[in-house]
Formats: C-alpha cells, sequence, structure tokens
C-alpha cells in the first residue's frame, strides 16, 4: 500500500494542473487550498469589472465556471485519477458582488467511475463572506488513452 502525497505535493500539482488552462490563467483563477482528506478544494477569484455583467455583479458564466472546476478539482482528488465534468447544476441565491469569488468544493460520494460532488461559491466584500451560489455535479473517470 502506498501513501499518500504530501499536501504540498498535491497542491503544487494542482496548480500546475490549473496553470495549463488558458481559460483559468485568462480569468485569474487561484487554487488555494487542496486535500486529500477530506477531499476537498477551494478556488480563488479576484473579481474584477471585466468579469462582471451589465448591472455590476460577477456574470453567471463566470460563477458557474468556478463551480465546475472546483466540482472537477474534488472529484480529481477523492478518485485520484484524471476526471471531467459530467453534469453540474447550479443554483444562483444572489448577485455576487465583492472583490473575490471563492468556490469551496468536496466530494460527497466516490465510486470505482464517478463522484458525486458538491460547491458553496461565495462573494467577498470588506472581509466578509456570503453565499451567492450552490453547486452540484458528476464527475467522471476520463478513459485511459487508446494506444
Amino acid at each position: 500500500m502506498s501513501a499518500d502525497p504530501a499536501p504540498e505535493a498535491v497542491l503544487a500539482m494542482g496548480r500546475a494542473v490549473l496553470a495549463a488552462q488558458p481559460f483559468s490563467v485568462l480569468l485569474g483563477a487561484r487554487l488555494h487550498a487542496l486535500t486529500l482528506s477530506p477531499s476537498a478544494v477551494e478556488l480563488h477569484l479576484p473579481l474584477t469589472e471585466k468579469l462582471n455583467q451589465q448591472h455590476g455583479f460577477a456574470h453567471g458564466g463566470v460563477v458557474s465556471y468556478m463551480a465546475d472546476n472546483a466540482l472537477t478539482y474534488a472529484g480529481g482528488v477523492a478518485m485520484q485519477c484524471p476526471v471531467v465534468t459530467s453534469e453540474f447544476k447550479i443554483n444562483y441565491l444572489r448577485p455576487a458582488l465583492g472583490d473575490m469569488l471563492i468556490a469551496r468544493a468536496h466530494a460527497v460520494h466516490t465510486g470505482q467511475s464517478q463522484a458525486v460532488c458538491r460547491c458553496d461559491l461565495l462573494a467577498v466584500k470588506d472581509g466578509v463572506e456570503k453565499l451567492c451560489a450552490v453547486a452540484q455535479g458528476t464527475i467522471v473517470r476520463l478513459p485511459a488513452p487508446q494506444t
């Protein structure tokens, strides 16, 4: 039986994956925390004017992106393999207003081929976090490459 990798190594690997995603780099997302046990992730995104919609709060697509990525990270960490999102649902609860958007996700159930994960999305303004959306998704194992 092999030992779990060090938490710092897991976080460094997760940050490397995020850095390899051009869209994540464009938005400015940062992997703040990633743990194996329990399998959980926290993504941060500075909210800038360019990420807003016409009413001055974060665009729903930006909030949705954060949910999708956090859910996928949580599922990948739980299953410890390459994964993609199969589906997810999001409920927008209030406008995401503030300086930062945080996505906190964790695996609720993990099987051999998929994980079901949940995510809370919080807008941070003046140091105060407000829940602005919740999401749940199914994350699936990528098939082995065909040779």
